[in-house]
């Protein structure tokens, strides 16, 4: 079963941003992050993670196929909720994803305190999903 593993701009117990950090701490959580990717690439758990701009460099875009789309930037009021990362995981079941996405919440912040950053973990739909759907 694959799950994602969402990492948003909601802060956990440090409310300071990653730019105002201490360069070892930023070392530090980045080390920690690189540590568990080559944990669940050893595993064969991990299927991709990726790291997203700040929600300054956002855009959203909306069309209806005929006339040009229609463009807007951010900020927004409520980056905390916009996409920051994420982790797609292929796991046995959704306890492991919820052991992993613990593992992500731990991830440092300054002076190496976990910062307990809450992570969404949501499984991707399979087409027994979509039958059960009736599609």
């Amino acid at each position: 079963m694959r799950y994602l593993l969402i990492v948003d701009y909601r802060p956990g117990t440090v409310e300071t941003p990653m730019t105002e950090w201490a360069p070892e701490d930023v070392k530090a959580h980045m080390d920690y992050y690189g540590a568990l990717r080559e944990e669940l690439l050893a595993s064969g758990e991990l299927v991709t993670q990726e790291a997203l701009t700040g929600p300054e460099h956002a855009k959203t875009v909306t069309g209806d196929g005929v006339t040009a789309p229609v463009v807007t930037d951010g900020p927004y009021a409520e980056y905390k909720e916009m996409l920051a990362g994420y982790q797609l995981v292929d796991v046995e079941s959704e306890e492991r994803a919820i052991e992993i996405a613990a593992k992500v919440s731990a991830v440092p912040g300054p002076g190496g305190v976990p910062q307990q950053q809450p992570i969404g973990v949501r499984r991707v739909m399979t087409e027994a999903d979509f039958r059960d759907m009736g599609i």
